[in-house]
């Protein structure tokens, strides 16, 4: 497939960027323009840490759990400078909404540092986020773009200049409600994926009858999404309620619910999501719910088009120990993520 000022500042995070270009273009020159700008900025010994070769296999090696270490150069060993550019690199592949979600989900870091306390059993850093490309960005050949740490991970393929491939699209946020009393900018009250929670009960909140016995797949709640680090995901049959089978209600929020992965990259990119979803038909989109209908209490989703996938779960109690308060959520593309063929 084709303000928080003080707080930014405080863990080097970019809050706002002019990219240049119009929301209309294609991303892929200006990335390439930004990334070039990073790796300007860069010593040898770094870019030998952030440059790979565009075939290498760590390129389609994803995940999201916590890790001593990862592939790429991590933004807390490069200098302020260095920083700025590495973020601005990564908001010029992602819409508003999407960077800041990610900046929050950085942020939420500091939250889990503090909640954990000293006998916390990961490191909790803000600024452990890598970068790596991929190849050599430009208007020529492939290259690819990921920026992934704790509870992130975002990936971008480029052809010939051109953004083709934004998969697979990770985000999480521990704690989902932040519920205890906390130092720093996102304080008591905060949800850095309230859409992608609250509209997924007000969905299946909304069904009854037919369309209710459908949707609910499961009484109760899987651990983890499905194709957790997976290259690919392979699916089955859809499973679910048709957006076909729903009433009108149920129709505008299961599109709103969509909207809430197709927007975080950028204009383009979703609109390119738009249109896919457009020309295969609303009609062959399922959701499909299992666990609680209410929050507390472990719940998953999924939603399935013929070329996309998104699922979403809450089931892991945060770092205070408040039960299901802990999201995982996923975009796939299922005509191959990376740019590579699908699984067969």
């Amino acid at each position: 497939m084709r303000k928080v000022l003080a707080s930014c500042a405080m863990i080097g995070v970019l809050c706002s960027v002019a990219t240049g270009f119009k929301k209309a273009d294609n991303p892929g020159p200006q990335v390439a323009s930004y990334a070039n700008a990073f790796l300007d900025k860069l010593t040898d010994d770094q870019k030998s840490l952030a440059v790979m070769d565009y075939d290498n296999a760590k390129r389609m090696d994803w995940h999201f759990i916590p890790k001593k270490s990862r592939k790429g150069l991590v933004l807390r060993e490069m200098n302020k400078a260095q920083r700025t550019a590495a973020l601005r690199l990564v908001k010029s592949a992602l819409s508003e909404a999407g960077y800041g979600k990610a900046s929050k989900i950085m942020m939420l870091e500091g939250v889990l540092r503090e909640l954990e306390g000293p006998d916390r059993n990961w490191e909790r850093d803000p600024n452990k986020y890598y970068v790596t490309i991929f190849g050599t960005p430009g208007d020529k050949g492939k290259w690819g773009l990921s920026f992934e740490g704790h509870h992130l991970s975002t990936n971008f393929s480029f052809r010939d200049g051109q953004l083709v491939d934004s998969t697979p699209q990770f985000m999480a946020a521990n704690p989902a409600t932040v519920m205890n009393k906390v130092s720093g900018p996102l304080g008591k009250g905060t949800r850095v994926l309230r859409d992608e929670e609250q509209l997924g009960f007000d969905l299946v909140n909304s069904l009854s009858g037919d369309a209710l016995t459908a949707a609910v797949i499961a009484e109760e709640a899987p651990a983890e999404i499905r194709f957790a680090g997976a290259v690919q995901a392979k699916v089955g049959d859809p499973e679910g309620v048709a957006f076909s089978a729903m009433d009108k209600k149920s129709q505008e929020l299961l599109q709103q619910l969509v909207a809430a992965y197709v927007d975080v990259v950028t204009e383009n990119v979703a609109q390119e999501r738009r249109d896919m979803i457009a020309e295969d038909g609303w009609a062959s989109v399922h959701f499909a719910w299992a666990g609680a209908k209410k929050p507390g209490v472990g719940h998953y989703y999924k939603v399935r088009g013929k070329r996309f996938l998104i699922e979403f779960v809450n089931t892991q109690a945060d770092a205070a120990g408040n039960p299901a308060n802990h999201i995982h959520c996923v975009w796939r593309d299922l005509t191959g993520d990376f740019d590579l063929p699908p699984a067969k």
